[in-house]
């Protein structure tokens, strides 16, 4: 078994090679939750959900979120009647959001709702939030503070990004479910997620860093010279002191990675980096890179 750490786009594109080469069955995903959030009296979680739907076969892989072809009848009359839903909400991703609310409402827990979900679309990898009290990525700007999603999706990205925190009641403690597959894992994989946003809230969580101890634990870079190949990761990193770069991705998670993966086109190298093609433009370069990873492994490095 293989454990993923995963969120945004960037993991779920190395997981779209991966389950070409792996048995699903021995996959298993933790996935941030620092960008959940309930809205319009529902439960998202984008980050599961892209997981979800991906091995379910039915993500929208054009934009990397959402169901392939679903609609979005109900988020336009709710818009229509002054609702302000500022996500783009699908009928059929909607109605997992309803049904991990009413889960949640009845006293069970992310895990339990996550793998309910799971079975209910077939998905035989283990995905697993990463846990189980609610957290928030906050970002400061000059217009004041606001959740993750409003930063990126209801404002686009454009704010001046002064300060990213995590906001939450009580510290976040990694699950016994999570603490356990990493325990069975043959190695864990930092996928090409925003450090700050996606990894990072669960690296966080308690537990899980002395989990990762004596194990393989190969991180790969979600940059490309100084520049993201998507997503908000430059002014997020520049916010926490770091430049965009593989470089400070290394410095990062020096001490939790055994092993690093940059790209190959990186004008730099780093001491003891591995170089691999990490755009992962379409399928078969994902299976690429996933094979290379397996590789890496499989040798131990």
């Amino acid at each position: 078994m293989i454990t993923f750490l995963s969120g945004g786009t960037g993991t779920p594109k190395l997981l779209l090679g991966m389950r070409e080469l792996m048995d699903e069955s021995d996959i298993s995903v933790i996935v941030n939750t620092a960008e959940d959030l309930w809205m319009s009296g529902n439960y998202l979680s984008p980050d599961i959900d892209t997981v979800i739907y991906l091995f379910a076969g039915i993500l929208d892989t054009q934009r990397w979120w959402g169901i392939e072809g679903d609609t979005y009848a109900t988020h336009e009359e709710i818009r229509r009647h002054g609702g302000e839903e500022y996500l783009a909400i699908g009928d059929r991703d909607r109605a997992v959001h309803i049904l991990r609310g009413e889960m949640l409402r009845r006293g069970l827990r992310l895990t339990e709702c996550t793998t309910s979900i799971s079975r209910i679309f077939g998905v035989r990898a283990q995905v697993l939030p990463m846990s189980d009290t609610a957290v928030n990525t906050i970002i400061s700007t000059p217009e004041g503070e606001m959740h993750f999603q409003e930063y990126w999706v209801r404002f686009r990205g454009e704010p001046k990004v002064l300060r990213v925190h995590r906001r939450f009641e009580a510290p976040p403690i990694t699950t016994g479910e999570a603490l356990s597959t990493i325990a069975e894992s043959a190695a864990v994989v930092i996928g090409p997620s925003n450090p700050v946003t996606s990894i990072m809230p669960i690296l966080e969580c308690r537990g899980i860093k002395e989990a990762m101890k004596g194990k393989t634990v190969v991180a790969v870079s979600p940059f490309m010279g100084d520049r993201p190949f998507s997503g908000p990761a430059a002014p997020l990193m520049r916010a926490w002191g770091l430049e965009p770069t593989a470089m400070d991705t290394y410095r990062l998670y020096r001490g939790i990675a055994t092993l690093f993966i940059q790209d190959v086109r990186d004008p730099y190298r780093i001491k003891g980096a591995y170089a691999m093609d990490t755009l992962m433009s379409d399928r078969k370069k994902s299976i690429d890179l996933a094979e290379e990873i397996l590789q890496l492994v499989e040798q131990g490095g």
